[in-house]
Protein backbone atom coordinates (compact mmCIF):
# COMPACT_ATOMS: atom_id res chain seq x y z
CA UNK A 1 0.00 0.00 0.00
CA UNK A 2 1.10 3.46 -0.13
CA UNK A 3 2.35 4.55 2.96
CA UNK A 4 2.99 8.03 2.50
CA UNK A 5 -0.41 10.16 3.68
CA UNK A 6 0.48 13.34 1.19
CA UNK A 7 0.12 11.36 -2.44
CA UNK A 8 2.54 13.52 -4.57
CA UNK A 9 0.56 15.07 -7.35
CA UNK A 10 3.13 14.35 -9.99
CA UNK A 11 2.39 10.64 -8.88
CA UNK A 12 -1.47 10.49 -9.46
CA UNK A 13 -0.75 12.50 -12.86
CA UNK A 14 1.44 9.87 -14.39
CA UNK A 15 -1.13 7.24 -13.75
CA UNK A 16 -2.71 9.13 -16.43
CA UNK A 17 -0.09 10.60 -18.77
CA UNK A 18 -1.04 9.03 -22.06
CA UNK A 19 -4.64 9.78 -21.95
CA UNK A 20 -3.65 13.28 -21.08
CA UNK A 21 -1.29 14.10 -23.73
CA UNK A 22 -3.98 12.74 -26.50
CA UNK A 23 -6.60 14.58 -25.03
CA UNK A 24 -4.53 18.05 -25.25
CA UNK A 25 -3.71 17.40 -28.07
CA UNK A 26 -6.75 16.55 -29.97
CA UNK A 27 -8.56 19.75 -27.89
CA UNK A 28 -5.89 21.58 -29.16
CA UNK A 29 -6.39 20.14 -32.86
CA UNK A 30 -9.88 21.21 -32.82
CA UNK A 31 -9.72 24.44 -31.71
CA UNK A 32 -7.33 25.17 -34.12
CA UNK A 33 -9.39 23.81 -36.95
CA UNK A 34 -12.46 25.82 -35.68
CA UNK A 35 -10.82 28.91 -35.69
CA UNK A 36 -8.96 28.85 -38.78
CA UNK A 37 -10.62 26.94 -40.90
CA UNK A 38 -14.34 27.86 -42.00
CA UNK A 39 -15.67 24.64 -43.10
CA UNK A 40 -14.31 22.68 -40.10
CA UNK A 41 -16.45 24.56 -37.66
CA UNK A 42 -18.69 21.96 -36.07
CA UNK A 43 -20.01 21.71 -33.15
CA UNK A 44 -23.25 19.53 -31.44
CA UNK A 45 -25.28 20.55 -28.41
CA UNK A 46 -24.13 20.10 -25.39
CA UNK A 47 -26.71 17.98 -24.18
CA UNK A 48 -25.43 15.31 -26.26
CA UNK A 49 -22.01 14.64 -24.42
CA UNK A 50 -23.98 15.76 -21.27
CA UNK A 51 -25.88 12.64 -21.50
CA UNK A 52 -23.38 10.51 -22.70
CA UNK A 53 -21.20 11.27 -19.74
CA UNK A 54 -23.63 10.87 -17.15
CA UNK A 55 -24.40 7.28 -18.74
CA UNK A 56 -20.58 6.47 -18.10
CA UNK A 57 -20.40 8.33 -14.74
CA UNK A 58 -23.18 5.79 -13.56
CA UNK A 59 -20.96 2.51 -15.10
CA UNK A 60 -18.16 4.18 -13.60
CA UNK A 61 -19.49 4.31 -10.29
CA UNK A 62 -20.66 0.96 -9.90
CA UNK A 63 -17.40 -0.21 -11.42
CA UNK A 64 -15.82 1.51 -9.00
CA UNK A 65 -18.30 -0.26 -6.39
CA UNK A 66 -17.58 -3.46 -7.48
CA UNK A 67 -13.92 -2.69 -7.40
CA UNK A 68 -14.03 -1.29 -3.56
CA UNK A 69 -16.06 -4.26 -2.79
CA UNK A 70 -12.99 -7.09 -3.66
CA UNK A 71 -10.47 -5.14 -2.06
CA UNK A 72 -12.60 -4.39 1.16
CA UNK A 73 -13.46 -8.19 0.89
CA UNK A 74 -9.61 -8.39 0.47
CA UNK A 75 -8.78 -6.54 3.18
CA UNK A 76 -11.24 -8.51 5.78
CA UNK A 77 -10.41 -11.71 5.16
CA UNK A 78 -6.85 -10.55 6.15
CA UNK A 79 -8.19 -9.39 8.89
CA UNK A 80 -8.82 -12.57 9.56
CA UNK A 81 -5.90 -14.40 9.12
CA UNK A 82 -4.25 -11.92 11.78
CA UNK A 83 -7.16 -12.85 14.20
CA UNK A 84 -6.83 -16.89 13.66
CA UNK A 85 -3.05 -16.55 13.70
CA UNK A 86 -3.43 -15.06 17.40
CA UNK A 87 -6.21 -17.43 17.98
CA UNK A 88 -3.64 -20.30 16.92
CA UNK A 89 -0.85 -19.34 19.04
CA UNK A 90 -3.03 -18.85 22.31
CA UNK A 91 -4.50 -22.25 22.06
CA UNK A 92 -1.75 -23.61 21.72
CA UNK A 93 -0.31 -22.17 25.17
CA UNK A 94 -3.32 -22.09 27.00
CA UNK A 95 -3.97 -26.31 25.79
CA UNK A 96 -0.58 -27.29 25.93
CA UNK A 97 0.82 -27.42 29.79
CA UNK A 98 4.04 -25.92 28.72
CA UNK A 99 4.79 -24.82 32.10
CA UNK A 100 4.92 -28.29 33.98
CA UNK A 101 5.33 -30.28 30.83
CA UNK A 102 9.18 -31.37 29.27
CA UNK A 103 11.04 -28.93 26.94
CA UNK A 104 9.24 -31.12 23.98
CA UNK A 105 6.02 -29.75 24.74
CA UNK A 106 7.16 -25.97 24.41
CA UNK A 107 9.40 -26.77 21.50
CA UNK A 108 6.15 -28.63 19.84
CA UNK A 109 4.10 -24.72 20.43
CA UNK A 110 6.75 -22.76 19.34
CA UNK A 111 7.40 -24.74 16.07
CA UNK A 112 3.39 -24.59 15.32
CA UNK A 113 3.30 -21.13 15.92
CA UNK A 114 6.71 -20.52 13.99
CA UNK A 115 5.03 -22.00 11.45
CA UNK A 116 1.99 -19.96 11.41
CA UNK A 117 4.35 -17.14 10.51
CA UNK A 118 5.70 -18.33 7.57
CA UNK A 119 2.47 -19.27 6.57
CA UNK A 120 1.44 -15.75 6.66
CA UNK A 121 4.42 -14.35 4.57
CA UNK A 122 4.53 -17.54 2.21
CA UNK A 123 0.55 -16.65 1.31
CA UNK A 124 1.08 -12.85 1.11
CA UNK A 125 3.51 -13.71 -1.48
CA UNK A 126 1.86 -16.82 -2.92
CA UNK A 127 -1.01 -14.20 -3.96
CA UNK A 128 1.45 -12.10 -5.18
CA UNK A 129 3.22 -14.43 -7.84
CA UNK A 130 6.22 -14.16 -6.07
CA UNK A 131 8.22 -17.06 -4.26
CA UNK A 132 6.13 -18.39 -1.59
CA UNK A 133 9.38 -19.88 0.22
CA UNK A 134 11.30 -16.83 0.25
CA UNK A 135 12.89 -16.60 3.62
CA UNK A 136 10.82 -19.76 5.10
CA UNK A 137 13.83 -21.08 6.75
CA UNK A 138 13.74 -18.68 9.54
CA UNK A 139 10.39 -19.60 10.77
CA UNK A 140 10.28 -23.44 9.60
CA UNK A 141 13.11 -26.58 9.81
CA UNK A 142 15.02 -28.02 6.60
CA UNK A 143 13.17 -30.74 6.63
CA UNK A 144 9.79 -28.86 6.43
CA UNK A 145 10.90 -26.38 4.50
CA UNK A 146 11.85 -29.32 1.39
CA UNK A 147 8.32 -31.63 2.13
CA UNK A 148 6.59 -27.95 1.26
CA UNK A 149 8.36 -27.44 -2.25
CA UNK A 150 6.43 -31.13 -3.41
CA UNK A 151 3.76 -28.66 -3.35
CA UNK A 152 2.29 -26.61 -5.70
CA UNK A 153 0.48 -24.61 -3.23
CA UNK A 154 2.95 -23.80 -0.60
CA UNK A 155 0.36 -22.77 1.95
CA UNK A 156 -1.13 -25.92 2.37
CA UNK A 157 1.67 -27.57 2.24
CA UNK A 158 2.36 -25.77 5.69
CA UNK A 159 -1.43 -26.19 6.86
CA UNK A 160 -0.97 -29.81 6.06
CA UNK A 161 2.31 -29.79 8.40
CA UNK A 162 0.35 -28.10 10.82
CA UNK A 163 -2.49 -30.88 10.69
CA UNK A 164 -0.05 -33.83 11.17
CA UNK A 165 1.50 -32.18 14.13
CA UNK A 166 -1.64 -31.34 15.98
CA UNK A 167 -2.27 -35.35 15.40
CA UNK A 168 0.83 -35.88 17.03
CA UNK A 169 -0.14 -34.09 20.15
CA UNK A 170 -3.55 -35.75 20.41
CA UNK A 171 -1.89 -39.16 20.52
CA UNK A 172 0.52 -38.31 22.65
CA UNK A 173 -2.25 -37.02 25.10
CA UNK A 174 -1.27 -33.00 25.50
CA UNK A 175 -4.67 -32.12 23.91
CA UNK A 176 -7.67 -33.96 24.45
CA UNK A 177 -10.14 -34.58 22.08
CA UNK A 178 -11.77 -31.05 22.10
CA UNK A 179 -8.82 -29.33 22.02
CA UNK A 180 -8.04 -31.19 19.03
CA UNK A 181 -11.31 -30.40 17.35
CA UNK A 182 -11.08 -26.29 18.38
CA UNK A 183 -7.57 -26.13 17.04
CA UNK A 184 -8.45 -27.88 14.12
CA UNK A 185 -11.16 -25.47 13.23
CA UNK A 186 -8.77 -22.92 13.47
CA UNK A 187 -7.36 -24.30 11.17
CA UNK A 188 -10.31 -24.91 8.93
CA UNK A 189 -11.14 -21.02 9.13
CA UNK A 190 -6.92 -20.30 7.76
CA UNK A 191 -8.12 -22.99 5.07
CA UNK A 192 -11.26 -20.94 4.14
CA UNK A 193 -9.52 -17.62 4.07
CA UNK A 194 -7.12 -18.67 1.81
CA UNK A 195 -9.43 -20.17 -0.50
CA UNK A 196 -11.12 -16.62 -0.17
CA UNK A 197 -7.90 -14.91 -1.33
CA UNK A 198 -7.68 -17.11 -4.17
CA UNK A 199 -10.43 -16.66 -5.03
CA UNK A 200 -10.34 -12.73 -5.33
CA UNK A 201 -7.21 -13.95 -6.94
CA UNK A 202 -8.36 -15.85 -10.28
CA UNK A 203 -11.84 -14.38 -10.49
CA UNK A 204 -11.27 -11.07 -13.03
CA UNK A 205 -13.48 -8.72 -13.98
CA UNK A 206 -15.02 -9.40 -17.51
CA UNK A 207 -12.83 -8.13 -19.89
CA UNK A 208 -15.37 -7.10 -22.59
CA UNK A 209 -17.08 -4.70 -19.49
CA UNK A 210 -14.17 -3.14 -18.81
CA UNK A 211 -13.48 -2.43 -22.81
CA UNK A 212 -17.06 -1.32 -23.48
CA UNK A 213 -16.57 1.37 -20.37
CA UNK A 214 -13.43 2.36 -22.20
CA UNK A 215 -14.92 2.58 -25.54
CA UNK A 216 -17.59 4.98 -23.87
CA UNK A 217 -15.30 7.16 -22.66
CA UNK A 218 -12.61 7.67 -25.55
CA UNK A 219 -16.25 8.61 -27.23
CA UNK A 220 -17.72 11.18 -24.84
CA UNK A 221 -13.94 12.88 -24.63
CA UNK A 222 -13.91 13.05 -28.89
CA UNK A 223 -17.33 14.33 -28.68
CA UNK A 224 -16.42 16.97 -25.71
CA UNK A 225 -14.40 19.45 -27.58
CA UNK A 226 -17.09 20.30 -30.14
CA UNK A 227 -20.17 20.84 -27.47
CA UNK A 228 -17.90 23.07 -25.56
CA UNK A 229 -15.83 24.75 -28.14
CA UNK A 230 -18.93 27.10 -29.80
CA UNK A 231 -19.62 28.57 -25.98
CA UNK A 232 -16.44 28.66 -24.51
CA UNK A 233 -13.72 28.63 -27.78
CA UNK A 234 -9.93 28.27 -27.02
CA UNK A 235 -10.66 27.91 -22.88
CA UNK A 236 -12.85 24.17 -24.18
CA UNK A 237 -8.61 22.93 -23.77
CA UNK A 238 -8.31 23.48 -20.08
CA UNK A 239 -11.90 22.46 -19.62
CA UNK A 240 -11.78 19.09 -21.84
CA UNK A 241 -8.43 18.32 -19.92
CA UNK A 242 -10.00 18.89 -16.35
CA UNK A 243 -13.07 17.05 -17.58
CA UNK A 244 -11.45 14.11 -19.25
CA UNK A 245 -8.95 13.60 -16.18
CA UNK A 246 -11.82 13.05 -13.69
CA UNK A 247 -13.35 10.40 -15.72
CA UNK A 248 -9.46 8.88 -16.33
CA UNK A 249 -8.74 8.90 -12.69
CA UNK A 250 -12.08 7.14 -11.93
CA UNK A 251 -11.40 4.42 -14.50
CA UNK A 252 -7.42 4.11 -13.22
CA UNK A 253 -8.74 3.81 -9.40
CA UNK A 254 -11.43 1.10 -10.22
CA UNK A 255 -8.79 -0.97 -12.52
CA UNK A 256 -6.11 -0.66 -9.63
CA UNK A 257 -8.29 -1.64 -6.62
CA UNK A 258 -9.71 -4.83 -8.52
CA UNK A 259 -6.66 -6.49 -8.06
CA UNK A 260 -5.90 -6.27 -4.23
CA UNK A 261 -2.72 -8.76 -4.90
CA UNK A 262 -0.77 -7.31 -7.74
CA UNK A 263 2.39 -6.04 -6.14
CA UNK A 264 1.00 -2.60 -6.93
CA UNK A 265 0.87 0.83 -4.47
CA UNK A 266 -3.00 0.37 -4.51
CA UNK A 267 -2.34 -3.79 -3.01
CA UNK A 268 -4.16 -4.83 0.39
CA UNK A 269 -1.11 -4.73 2.86
CA UNK A 270 -0.58 -8.22 3.04
CA UNK A 271 3.14 -7.93 4.17
CA UNK A 272 2.33 -5.62 7.13
CA UNK A 273 0.03 -7.53 8.44
CA UNK A 274 1.89 -10.67 8.54
CA UNK A 275 4.72 -8.58 9.86
CA UNK A 276 2.12 -7.56 12.93
CA UNK A 277 1.39 -11.63 13.46
CA UNK A 278 4.62 -11.72 13.80
CA UNK A 279 5.16 -9.30 16.29
CA UNK A 280 2.58 -10.56 18.37
CA UNK A 281 3.13 -13.99 18.62
CA UNK A 282 6.82 -13.73 19.54
CA UNK A 283 5.60 -11.89 22.11
CA UNK A 284 3.01 -14.35 23.20
CA UNK A 285 5.81 -16.66 22.82
CA UNK A 286 7.97 -14.51 24.75
CA UNK A 287 10.65 -14.27 22.01
CA UNK A 288 12.28 -10.75 21.02
CA UNK A 289 11.14 -8.98 18.22
CA UNK A 290 13.06 -6.69 15.66
CA UNK A 291 10.85 -5.00 13.48
CA UNK A 292 12.26 -5.36 9.83
CA UNK A 293 13.88 -2.30 8.38
CA UNK A 294 12.96 -2.99 5.16
CA UNK A 295 9.40 -4.43 3.12
CA UNK A 296 10.20 -7.03 0.84
CA UNK A 297 9.14 -5.18 -2.22
CA UNK A 298 9.20 -1.69 -3.52
CA UNK A 299 7.04 0.15 -6.26
CA UNK A 300 9.30 3.30 -7.96
CA UNK A 301 6.69 6.23 -8.32
CA UNK A 302 6.99 8.89 -10.54
CA UNK A 303 9.05 11.04 -7.81
CA UNK A 304 8.84 8.79 -5.10
CA UNK A 305 9.58 5.21 -4.25
CA UNK A 306 6.36 3.40 -2.65
CA UNK A 307 6.64 0.55 -0.48
CA UNK A 308 4.50 -2.62 -0.82
CA UNK A 309 3.36 -3.76 2.45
Amino acid sequence: MLLKKNIPFTYILGKIRKELIFVSLYSILVALMYNNFHFTRISIPIAIPTILGTVISLLLAFKSNQAYDRWWEARTLWGAILNDSRTLTRQLLTFVDVDYGSEEKRAFCERMAHRQIAWNFSLSRHLRNQDPTYQLEKWISEEDLQNVKNYTNIPVGLLELQGNDLRYAYKLGWINEFQQVEIDRTFSRLTDELGGCERIKNTVFPATYSIYIHMSLILFILLLPFGLIEFFGVVEIPLVIAISSSFFLIEKMAIHLQDPFENMPTDTPTTTISMTAERDIKQMLKESYKAEEKPQGTVQGPSKVFFIL
